[in-house]
């Protein structure tokens, strides 16, 4: 006798069989100069270099990302340079898939006077944008939507059973937390927000009635 299931139930028991890892890694040290003193105006130039610049010379990724990669069904990473080529160190040559729903959220510097170091203006940019300063950029609520897709991307897969690698970005990867914890997901290892570290979510078992 062939039985039928309703198909959210199909879903269901496959889930609850089998359900990939996700992996969210940050990024390796960027080729930047954290050094100069700029202004806010220099400062919107000195990130736009940043996002252009790969990974500086000399860096081996930890060998638990290594493994964590090897462990990967699928390895995403953001459009941006520092994020591919973290991808490529860990991936041994296997293909890498970009997309940038997965970029880092913005950082316009408040107009302020004065020149500061590019980490200064970093926080100062980042508290001013989580306040609602965005100057005509992507705002937080749109990043907060961004990152609800970027969750939906890497879960889609996951559900499917396959362990999934994303090498992305130290904030928006914040922002993807909270989103895959309200949706059953768990933090079983957290590496911490350094560069080349990442965290590794399991989805929370169920027991159907």
């Amino acid at each position: 006798m062939t039985t039928t299931m309703a198909p959210n139930e199909t879903l269901d028991r496959r889930t609850a069989a089998k359900v990939g890892s996700i992996v969210i890694a940050r990024h390796g040290q960027p080729d930047a100069d954290r050094s100069v003193r700029v202004t806010w105006r220099e400062y919107v130039d000195w990130w736009a270099g940043y996002d252009r610049a790969g990974l500086a010379d000399g860096q081996q990724p930890p060998q638990k990302l290594i493994e964590a990669a090897a462990k990967a069904d699928i390895i995403f990473a953001s459009t941006l340079p520092r994020a591919i080529r973290t991808a490529e160190a860990v991936a041994g040559g296997r293909d890498v898939i970009t997309d940038p729903v997965f970029v880092e959220a913005p950082l316009p510097p408040p107009q302020m006077w004065g020149k500061r170091r590019p980490g200064h203006w970093g926080v100062l940019a980042r508290a001013s944008w989580w306040m609602g300063g965005h100057a005509d950029g992507e705002t937080r609520k749109q990043a907060e939507q961004r990152a609800e897709a970027a969750v939906a991307t890497v879960t889609s897969r996951a559900l499917r059973g396959e362990n999934v690698l994303l090498c992305a970005h130290g904030w928006f990867n914040r922002m993807m937390r909270p989103v895959l914890l309200a949706q059953g997901w768990r933090c079983a290892e957290d590496g911490g927000d350094t560069y080349w570290s990442f965290r590794r979510y399991e989805k929370v078992r169920w027991n159907r009635d």
